[in-house]
Order: structure tokens, then C-alpha cells, then sequence
């Protein structure tokens, strides 16, 4: 009789996990596809502008936030199967970078909860609600700038976890490790950010293209790992 070995079982769940890392990729950049063309406003943009958005386009907000329970699932599978990558070589130097990372997923996906919620709130108190569209949307911009501090505990965790046992390449690494940048500026200037619309919003734009680019690299290196499942005689 034969068994899978355990590094085998892990490589198989390490190549689940990066086809989640190209799923989770895939339906946040589809969700921007549907809700960015019909008319999201900017963060820090003119409530006015805001309810007249929220309530013309609720089915636009609708279908983006059906996509988002599946994404969740997606990154924390990708998330789990980047530890389980990670963590045999970690445990040899005494590192958790993995962990780090993981945790800014978690972290990231209970905020991202947040922004959908208050997006499905905002299309119920849309038109002559004005004070409960301000109040909504300036929490809103508040969660969404902040969640970059998550993105970048997830980008700093897995790119420095990933460099260190070889699993992701310089180039990869260093991605990661200026979009973290990026997005950690943004959510530290969040005051300003979400005061009105402007440039400084940029900074958590180039960083979140980057960490498209980023998950896309990652899961691509999960997937194409050279181990295969090897399989061992039971004893």
C-alpha cells in the first residue's frame, strides 16, 4: 500500500491555494469592472454627488457586492495555503513572517466586510437621507483608506516570508514591498484623503494596481511550485 506523503499533501494544498490567489485577483478587479464605470465616487467626494450615485445605481452596488463573499473565501484559502508553503522553513530560522501576513488578510477581509455593508447601507438611505448619506459615506472613506494598513501587513508578511524560503523572486518581493509602502502612506494620511478628492488619493490607487499585480505573481508561484506529490510506502 501506498500514501500521499505529507509534503505532497502540502504542495497539493499549496497549488489550491495559488489558483485562489488568481480567483481572489479575478473578482476584485470584476468588481471595480461593474461599480467604477457606472459612477463610484472618489473617496472624499461631495455627498450630493455620493446619494445621487447610491441611488441611481443600486444595482450596480448590488451585483459588485455579490462577488465579495466568494473573495473572502479566495484570499483566506490563498492565505492559508501561503503558510503552509512557508511555515516548514520558517519554524528552522525562528521566523513568522507568514503568520504576519496571513493575519493582515483576516484583517483586511473583516474591513472589507465593513465598506460592503455600509455600500448596500448607503443605497437604502439614498435620496433626501442627506445627513445619513454623509455620516455613511465618511465612514465609509475612513475604512476604505484604513484597510490599506491590512494590505500592507499581508504584502510585508508574505513578501518577506516568500523571499526568505525562496518561494518568490526578488523582483516579486520588492513589488510587494513598495506597494505595502504605498498603501500603509495612504491609510497614515487618511484625514486628509478623505477630506476631498484629490492626488494624495492616488497613492492608495498605484498601491492597490500593485497588489493585483502582486497576488497574481504570488499565486502563479504557489501554483508552478517544482515539487510534486510524491507518495511513500506506509510502514
Amino acid at each position: 500500500m501506498i500514501r500521499q506523503s505529507r509534503l505532497g499533501a502540502g504542495m497539493a494544498f499549496s497549488r489550491i491555494s495559488g489558483i485562489a490567489a488568481l480567483g481572489f485577483a479575478f473578482l476584485i478587479v470584476l468588481g471595480n469592472v461593474i461599480t467604477v464605470p457606472a459612477g463610484m465616487p472618489l473617496t472624499g467626494a461631495d455627498v450630493g454627488e455620493v446619494d445621487a450615485f447610491f441611488g441611481a445605481e443600486g444595482d450596480a452596488v448590488a451585483a459588485g457586492s455579490v462577488l465579495t463573499p466568494a473573495a473572502w473565501v479566495l484570499a483566506t484559502l490563498f492565505g492559508a495555503g501561503a503558510v503552509s508553503a512557508l511555515r516548514r522553513s520558517e519554524r528552522d530560522r525562528g521566523d513568522a513572517w507568514s503568520l504576519l501576513g496571513f493575519a493582515g488578510l483576516v484583517l483586511q477581509n473583516a474591513a472589507f466586510a465593513a465598506v460592503i455593508a455600509l455600500r448596500l447601507a448607503l443605497v437604502s438611505v439614498a435620496g433626501g437621507h442627506d445627513g445619513a448619506t454623509s455620516a455613511l459615506w465618511a465612514l465609509h472613506d475612513a475604512l476604505f483608506t484604513l484597510n490599506g494598513t491590512f494590505l500592507a501587513l499581508a504584502l510585508v508578511g508574505l513578501s518577506v516570508g516568500g523571499l526568505r524560503a525562496g518561494l518568490i523572486r526578488p523582483w516579486h518581493g520588492t513589488l510587494g514591498l513598495v506597494s505595502a509602502a504605498l498603501l500603509f502612506s495612504s491609510a497614515t494620511l487618511t484625514p486628509w484623503i478623505i477630506d476631498e478628492a484629490g492626488p494624495l488619493g492616488r497613492l492608495g490607487l498605484v498601491g492597490w494596481l500593485m497588489w493585483v499585480v502582486w497576488l497574481l505573481a504570488y499565486g502563479a508561484a504557489l501554483i508552478r511550485s517544482p515539487r510534486s506529490c510524491a507518495t511513500e510506502p506506509v510502514r
